[in-house]
């Protein structure tokens, strides 16, 4: 028998009006005011929710401000190092903060292996272990194709200064600052 699986929260407060649950919001942030003391409030509003109605929608309403937090968090990092770098491949990075958050939820995801079918975090894992393995083959094939292009550009050159010695070491010396610089930048 296939189970349901809850996607949202149907409570007595996601049915509040949007001033009340305004307010309600700025009550929470207020530490001084208690569960009981916002139910109280509520109740008097002529709303019939319980303190622990109250105390599960600030859990909820706290875990999704800190899912915001943490994700404004990674994606300034992200800017902040394409900012440094301008050289840097900003999707690799993306890539890097998506796996950091994938092992996370596996890591400590007891509750959540629930919600989320292993088989589905193993896909993602194994998707973006793929996309960094064609991005390496990606770059090899692009370092061999630069390669056989300055090989024959040297030959070219080579046969077409054959007859000045100096001239030919010196392009020489070109091509294989080219070719150290290929193999440090990758």
């Amino acid at each position: 028998m296939a189970s349901r699986r809850r996607t949202r929260v149907n409570s007595k407060i996601s049915q509040l009006p949007d001033d009340v649950k305004e307010q309600l919001d700025g009550l929470l942030l207020d530490n001084s005011n208690s569960y009981q003391d916002i139910a109280d409030w509520l109740n008097e509003k002529g709303f019939e929710i319980s303190k622990s109605s109250v105390g599960r929608y600030a859990i909820r309403a706290s875990q999704a401000t800190q899912r915001v937090v943490e994700t404004l968090e990674k994606t300034k990092a992200i800017i902040q190092a394409v900012e440094k770098n301008p050289d840097l491949d900003y999707t690799k990075a993306s890539r890097i903060v998506m796996m950091d958050g994938l092992l996370q939820k596996v890591s400590t995801a007891e509750e959540e292996f629930q919600e989320m079918p292993l088989d589905k975090a193993g896909r993602l894992i194994a998707s973006l272990s793929r996309t960094e393995i064609y991005d390496q083959k990606a770059k090899r094939d692009w370092k061999n194709k630069m390669e056989v292009a300055l090989e024959g550009l040297e030959a070219e050159l080579m046969s077409k200064i054959k007859e000045d010695k100096d001239l030919s070491r010196e392009v020489s010396a070109m091509l294989r600052k080219v070719r150290d610089k290929i193999n440090v930048e990758n």
